[in-house]
């Protein structure tokens, strides 16, 4: 296994959101990623990062003693040996989750990940990005993720959520309101409304700790 991985960091702390929230999770994040969403809140993984093989990336994981393991980035389906160290994760029997951005393709993953995809809304400025071709490839094991920004992206959210059928097709359908840019209640009403087949998600390590990344 001398396959390596560029990683800005790994570090243990809890999930701040999807169905695993608040559960004690191993954050494997990786660098790069490309696309500049308006909102991101880790642009520090963008670039730097050490290169790791999967061996050490294993190793590292291991001595947290989890149960739960969370790829993320950046954009982690951007390198290539992102799909072996999924394999390997899931083959140690972690339970792990995979973050995208939904602007690659997703069948790379191992069908035992929970990829949470995340449908890029107008107000992210990248929804142009977003590879539909994806939404097909959705199981009850996987998660849908809409960054909401505005009023205006809740109705596309909504109309995304309608066109495609996505809580039929997808374990979760999460709405989460962009930090700082959307109340939370506000949100929350449109969703009580609208008697959506949604979950509110918040975002637990910006409540708990002011911090992106939950530590």
């Amino acid at each position: 296994m001398h396959h390596t991985l560029r990683i800005s960091e790994i570090f243990y702390s809890l999930q701040g959101e999807t169905r695993t929230s608040g559960l004690p999770t191993v954050f494997v994040r990786l660098t790069g990623c490309p696309l500049r969403c308006q909102y991101c809140d880790t642009a520090y993984a963008f670039s730097g990062g050490e290169l790791m093989g999967i061996d050490a990336i294993l190793e590292r994981i291991a001595s947290f003693n989890p149960r739960y393991v969370c790829v993320t980035g950046g954009e982690p389906l951007a390198q290539p040996n992102c799909a072996e160290l999924l394999r390997h994760l899931c083959d140690s029997g972690y339970e792990v989750s995979l973050e995208t951005s939904g602007a690659l393709d997703i069948s790379v993953a191992d069908a035992r990940v929970s990829r949470v995809v995340d449908l890029k809304t107008p107000g992210s400025a990248e929804a142009h990005r977003n590879r539909y071709e994806n939404v097909a490839l959705l199981t009850p094991n996987d998660q849908v993720k809409f960054v909401i920004c505005s009023r205006e992206d809740y109705h596309w959210a909504v109309s995304k959520l309608i066109e495609y059928g996505l809580e039929k097709r997808a374990g979760e359908v999460l709405f989460s309101p962009s930090h700082g840019q959307i109340d939370a209640r506000e949100l929350a009403d449109w969703i009580v409304q609208d008697n959506l087949p949604v979950r509110l998600q918040l975002q637990l390590h910006k409540i708990l700790w002011n911090d992106a990344r939950g530590r």
